[in-house]
């Protein structure tokens, strides 16, 4: 309930209103061209995606429990989700390993970044993220890149699992209209 003058209040309602309206338009019209973009930036970076699976469990239960989520919740995992990626992409400069096309590595990570600060302003900051999210990309970073020496086997698990991620992100956006 409103303790403020009520015009006030009526003005912060209709502001909150309008930012995720404009929020829900960005992502249900630039999200999916985004989304191919990088995802097609991801494929050409490199060769054929590996068969071998991450000694790192999918998170599924995660991405069972979001679907059934609001859509501020659904819009904060997408958020957090892409982040995370960047952060253990970028995070981690040792990939002299792989032999991946940097241009498309650089614009991978490029579009990445443009949808994570296009979802920021769609998320109040002062949320905290989800905390089996942020542990499971903890656990890539230890159990696949440092455990495996950050080898070119490593980091082509890394792009096996954040090409499931973003493919269930898109599925979600789907889900979201």
């Amino acid at each position: 309930m409103c303790t403020m003058q009520s015009w006030t209040c009526l003005f912060l309602i209709l502001c909150s209103m309008q930012s995720v309206c404009q929020c829900c338009d960005w992502i249900q019209h630039h999200f999916g061209h985004l989304s191919a973009e990088y995802l097609s930036q991801l494929e050409q970076m490199g060769g054929d995606i590996t068969k071998q699976n991450a000694p790192v469990l999918f998170p599924t239960s995660l991405y069972r429990h979001i679907y059934d989520a609001e859509f501020e919740d659904k819009v904060r995992f997408l958020n957090e989700t892409i982040y995370q990626i960047i952060k253990l992409f970028d995070g981690n400069r040792n990939r002299k390993s792989v032999t991946w096309d940097k241009k498309h590595l650089d614009d991978f990570l490029n579009i990445l970044e443009r949808q994570f600060e296009n979802l920021s302003s769609c998320v109040s900051p002062a949320v905290k993220p989800e905390k089996r999210l942020k542990r499971y990309f903890r656990n890539l970073n230890r159990k696949v890149l440092r455990k495996m020496n950050y080898s070119a086997e490593a980091w082509e698990l890394i792009r096996k699992e954040t090409k499931r991620h973003l493919q269930r992100l898109d599925i979600l956006v789907g889900q979201m209209y």
